[in-house]
């Protein structure tokens, strides 16, 4: 139904002539604009829903009774159940180590939950199948769990900003459970204002995608991202960092640059830069962590997805 329609307004109300680029690229930004939208409201919806039985008290509980790797494991599973972002995960973090909740931990969590979308993981399985929506999770929390483990075996914890350990809130009220009604009332209004942030990112990406899919030949993106190029992984990272984007606003440039041809791989490492590894988060971070465990957690998370990049291009 989708692509009927965006065919018909293609070729029947536009005039475009089929197979010419202008087609092409306009077809695709109907098309992925709908499905977008679409997917997104359904599963911001349906994260919304599960969000409300992991409230930070619960997630603080959880994950203070953990220790080394279980915990690191813990700390990243529970993350990909969390619906924030790199930046909204960062108040949560200054809880978490205030609250006692080992470093290492921690970072765990920090990374998975921008990193291990869940919305992203809905959206990829709809889009490209669901191997590539489990290659996605399972490296995403390989490196959340590694990432984790090794900052905590480091004993960073005095390159933590002094103040962090003197935060004392106290314990926050026990809240009453919310009824279905009101998990979806928030649900809803929830995603109205989730859509309301990123409507303008997604429509920017599908913009962006829908060029590159009309426009960009495919030599030059096979040349300097392509198998032939040994330093396209590390290229897709750099690239990736600066253009701090949601979810949703990246996954239609990945689209289309694996239809253009770039490794699986390639692609995952700049969509987990985008997510993981963006400059706002590196800015709020430096409030509460010191240059050089900032370093650390940069260059160790860096590698980490450079790394799965070259596994990935080299597995499949």
């Amino acid at each position: 139904m989708l692509q009927t329609f965006a065919e018909y307004v293609t070729y029947e109300l536009f005039k475009l002539a089929p197979g010419a680029r202008p087609a092409e690229a306009l077809e695709f930004f109907i098309y992925d604009t709908i499905k977008i939208f679409l997917l997104l409201a359904l599963i911001i919806f349906a994260v919304s829903i599960i969000r409300s039985f992991f409230p930070p008290q619960k997630i603080k509980k959880l994950l203070g009774r953990k220790r080394e790797f279980a915990g690191n494991a813990g700390a990243a599973l529970l993350g990909t159940a969390t619906p924030f972002c790199s930046c909204s995960a960062v108040p949560l973090f200054i809880g978490l180590v205030e609250s006692g909740v080992p470093l290492g931990v921690t970072f765990s969590f920090l990374i998975s939950s921008p990193m291990v979308n869940e919305v992203a993981l809905i959206m990829l399985w709809g889009l490209f199948g669901w191997k590539i929506a489990a290659i996605y999770m399972a490296s995403g929390l390989a490196i959340a769990v590694t990432g984790g483990y090794v900052i905590g075996r480091l004993k960073l914890e005095s390159q933590v900003e002094p103040y962090v350990y003197r935060i004392n809130p106290g314990e926050a009220a026990a809240l009453a459970e919310p009824t279905w009604g009101e998990r979806i009332n928030n649900a809803y209004r929830y995603t109205l204002e989730i859509l309301n942030r990123v409507w303008l990112y997604i429509l920017i990406g599908v913009a962006v995608g829908s060029l590159i899919h009309g426009y960009v030949p495919e030599g030059f993106l096979l040349r300097y991202a392509g198998p032939d190029n040994p330093l396209a992984v590390p290229v897709a990272v750099l690239i990736g960092v600066p253009l701090y984007s949601n979810v949703g606003g990246t996954i239609p440039i990945v689209q289309a640059l694996m239809e253009k041809g770039m490794g699986t791989g390639t692609l995952l490492a700049f969509m987990m830069a985008v997510t993981a590894l963006s400059f706002p988060e590196m800015i709020i971070l430096r409030q509460v962590l010191k240059p050089r465990l900032l370093a650390v957690f940069f260059g160790t998370i860096a590698a980490a997805i450079i790394l799965t990049g070259y596994l990935f291009n080299a597995i499949l």
